[in-house]
């Protein structure tokens, strides 16, 4: 069944697929070499864009960027000056079969560049980001 994305485009199995594959495809570019978790992350943008990112670990641990942020750096770097574009439907993938679910910091940043009604791939079916992330803290929380 046909998912619909906030921009009310449906988004079906077949999309879900190439959102998949191009997620897989950046997991195998992944720099894992502490954890041996290598981690791919795909989006569609509300431009028609697929960007992707994956994990580059470092050392210090800390310092280390999940797939999500690399994928958000792609949005980023990849827009129109002034319009980065936005976020609408988005897959994760590790080395294990099926759908990686987002850690809390960086489902904060999806909701940052995708808003509530992105839809995250997950086993069982897609979802709202709102409903990973109920209350999402955002700019507009900022004085």
């Amino acid at each position: 069944m046909p998912e619909e994305t906030s921009e009310g485009a449906h988004f079906d199995e077949t999309q879900w697929e190439q959102l998949r594959e191009a997620a897989r495809n950046a997991r195998d570019l992944a720099y894992a070499p502490y954890s041996r978790h290598p981690v791919g992350a795909a989006a569609l943008t509300d431009d028609g864009r697929i960007v992707t990112g994956s994990n580059v670990e470092n050392a210090s641990l800390g310092v280390t960027l999940c797939a999500e942020c690399s994928m958000v750096g792609d949005l980023v770097r990849t827009g129109k000056p002034g319009e980065r574009g936005k976020l609408v439907a988005f897959a994760c993938v590790g080395p294990n079969p099926g759908a990686l679910l987002p850690c809390g910091r960086c489902r904060q940043l999806l909701f940052e560049h995708g808003g509530p009604d992105l839809l995250i791939d997950r086993n069982g079916g897609p979802v709202p980001l709102s409903f990973l992330l109920p209350d999402a803290f955002s700019g507009d929380d900022l004085p």
